[in-house]
Parts: C-alpha cells; sequence; structure tokens
C-alpha cells in the first residue's frame, strides 16, 4: 500500500521523534510480542530500557528526570507502541498515566523523590487501581474504604480489572474517606509489600494478554498518612484533571492498533491471489481497504486536534471524548474488517489480524465506555 504523509501538521522536530520511536518498537519491543502475548506477561525488562532512553512519563516535569515533553509527542509514543503491540503500550500507557500523573502534579516533594523518579527510570512500575467489581463506569461509587488511625490509613476493599495489577511495584489508589459521590474520594500510594494488599488473581482476558490485569484485594491494609495524595476528599479533583490527556493517549494507542490491522489487510491483499488475480484487485476489496483507510484518517486527525489544543491550553474535554469514542469504535471496525479480507486466515493465531480484532475491542470500555463519551459530548454541546 502507498505510504502517506501520516503527520498533518506536526513540526519537523515531532516527525523526526515519531521516526526514532517506530524505530525502537519494531526493533526492541516487536521480538517481544509472540513470547508476552503466549505467556500472557509484561516483558519486565522493558521497564528499565523505556526508562534509560528517557520514554518513560514523558510529559512529566523535567525537575525529576523526566523529558518535559508536550502531549503530541506522548500521543506519537503511545501510536507508535499500539502499532507494535496494544497489550504491551496499554502496561506502559497505565504506568505513565493517571497512576503516576497524579503525583507528579499533586504529590508532595518526598513523595515524587520517593515514587516518581524510580517510576521515571523504569526502576518501579505502577498500576492504577480505580475500578471495583460495581464500580466501573459509575467510578464515583466506589466503596472501598480508607479510614485515618493515628500515622496510618487502613484501607479496605476490593478493585477489580486492574492493569500491570500482577506485576506492580507500587499502585496509586482511589479510596472513599468521606460521604457517598465524588466528594467523598481520596487517592493513596500504596506499595506492593503493604500488609493486607494481596493480587488475589491474574484475570484471563479475550485480548491484551501482554498487559496483565488482576484482581487486588486490601484487607485492612495499612497505608502511611505520608502516602496521601494532596487532600483527604479532594481525590476526584485530582483524577479529573487528567482525563483529558488519559483519553487522548488511549485513543492514540488504539489508533496505532488499528493501523497495524489495515496494514495487515492490505498486504495480505495484494498477496492473496484468487480466481486468477490478488484479491486487492475486486472491487468489494479495494472499497472496503479504502473505508478502512478514510476512516482511520478522520481518527488520526481528531486525536492529534486534541493532543495540540491541550498544548496549547485550550479546553479539550469534548474534542478529547470525540477522539476516545471515535477510534476506539473505528479500530472495532477496521479490526474486523482485516479479519475477513484475510478469510479463515484471518481466524487463526498465525495471521496477526487475529489478535488485534481481539484487543481492538476492550478500547470501547476502559477510560470511559462508548455509553459515557457520548454522554461527556452532548453535555459539552449543551444538550
Amino acid at each position: 500500500m502507498r505510504q502517506r504523509d501520516p503527520d498533518f501538521g506536526l513540526s519537523e522536530e515531532q516527525r523526526l521523534w515519531r521516526a526514532t520511536v517506530r524505530a525502537f518498537a519494531e526493533r526492541e519491543v516487536a521480538p517481544l510480542v509472540d513470547e508476552a502475548e503466549r505467556s500472557g506477561t509484561f516483558p519486565r525488562q522493558l521497564w528499565r530500557r523505556l526508562g534509560a532512553l528517557g520514554y518513560l512519563c514523558l510529559t512529566f516535569s523535567p525537575d525529576y528526570g523526566a523529558a518535559g515533553a508536550d502531549l503530541v509527542s506522548d500521543a506519537i509514543l503511545c501510536e507508535e507502541m499500539g502499532r507494535v503491540c496494544a497489550g504491551i503500550a496499554a502496561g506502559v500507557m497505565v504506568h505513565c498515566g493517571l497512576a503516576t500523573k497524579i503525583i507528579d502534579d499533586f504529590g508532595t516533594a518526598e513523595q515524587k523523590q520517593r515514587y516518581l523518579v524510580p517510576a521515571i527510570r523504569g526502576e518501579r512500575d505502577f498500576a492504577f487501581a480505580l475500578t471495583e467489581p460495581g464500580a466501573g463506569s459509575d467510578a464515583a461509587n466506589i466503596q472501598m474504604r480508607a479510614r485515618r488511625e493515628g500515622d496510618h490509613y487502613v484501607l479496605h476493599g476490593t478493585k477489580m480489572f486492574i492493569t500491570n495489577a500482577p506485576c506492580a511495584d507500587c499502585f496509586t489508589v482511589a479510596a472513599r474517606t468521606g460521604d457517598a459521590g465524588a466528594k467523598g474520594v481520596s487517592i493513596f500510594i500504596v506499595e506492593r509489600d503493604a500488609p493486607g494488599l494481596t493480587v488475589a488473581r491474574k484475570l484471563e482476558k479475550m485480548g491484551n494478554h501482554s498487559a496483565e490485569t488482576g484482581e487486588v484485594v486490601f484487607d485492612q491494609c495499612t497505608v502511611p498518612a505520608a502516602n496521601l495524595v494532596a487532600q483527604e476528599n479532594d481525590g476526584w479533583r485530582l483524577l479529573m484533571s487528567n482525563f483529558e490527556p488519559a483519553r487522548v493517549v488511549h485513543a492514540a494507542r488504539t489508533l496505532g492498533l488499528a493501523e497495524a490491522a489495515l496494514a495487515a489487510a492490505a498486504k495480505y491483499a495484494t498477496e492473496r491471489v484468487a480466481f486468477g488475480q490478488p484479491i486487492a484487485k475486486f472491487q468489494a476489496i479495494r472499497h472496503k481497504l479504502a473505508r478502512m483507510a478514510t476512516k482511520l484518517d478522520a481518527a488520526r486527525l481528531l486525536v492529534y486536534r486534541a493532543a495540540q489544543m491541550h498544548d496549547q491550553g485550550l479546553p479539550c474535554g469534548l474534542e478529547a471524548s470525540m477522539a476516545k469514542l471515535f477510534v476506539s469504535e473505528v479500530a472495532e471496525q477496521v479490526t474486523g474488517d482485516a479479519v475477513h479480507i484475510h478469510g479463515g486466515y484471518g481466524y487463526i493465531r498465525d495471521f496477526p489480524v487475529e489478535r488485534y480484532f481481539r484487543d481492538a475491542k476492550v478500547y470501547t470500555i476502559t477510560e470511559g465506555t462508548s455509553e459515557i463519551q457520548c454522554s461527556i459530548i452532548a453535555r459539552q454541546l449543551g444538550l
């Protein structure tokens, strides 16, 4: 398939950055994918390698060793990682997202030195524990409690679907310290060996096998009071401050996955011969590929518009939700079409489109379901 310029509106520096991270992903991440997916484990060696290159927590403050880059650059990294492996990209992006961004934005100097610096270096990996068995989209309804006892807090409850949980060194945890609703939530940093913390089970998923996901139980788990981030009952404000960029990088990662599916489908269609000619010569296949490419170009523009608005200090809640909604649903369509173009071969694991199809489904669910994004968009439109 003819290569097009995917970087409309990007600076020369940002274009160079894409070439750099694409080469890294293809050279150092791609060889790890098959084993990571087969074993269902995140390749641990990537943490220190990403940290050594300065690729972790890209937008964080340089005062603690991060690059201090813009969101567009972070989106480029997420897109290129997602193109190679959505599962590995998910593990990295959770670590670099809400799990540590809250500490970068609101943590004390001591918290940043103790937790953020090693996270940026890849010496400690983080998970973000918000979702519960009964509180997913209704995140403000979390039930896990935290009560102050002297110089400690005691956390009690269960978190579900926590990416990185089986391998994480630290957890950024939302727990209820006040009344019901968003205003009663607080954020804590909890180390893996904290008394009372147990990763109860590793969850077996449809896709994203290389992103380890688990159920985490806090059974009267004791946490130093110094590990409270910001103030009691202020956690929802901390969370909301980062949802916009989180949705942009989520969309960028999903975009990369869908682009990989299109590339694989186009390659297969030019090589697979049926009825005496490559199937790419048949109008049905050509038109399917044309629609896939058009949808992805529209998706890319939505992602980078939102990222650029954020970098310019403009409100981008509407644009971030539009990008997240559109890209995740397009990824489902494009990966499904890629499987269809492959025919029977698309249904077996010899071809990567089978993995792309399984991986894509979760992205209409995480970081706010499509229904939640539609509600946000409608509200932003004044409806």
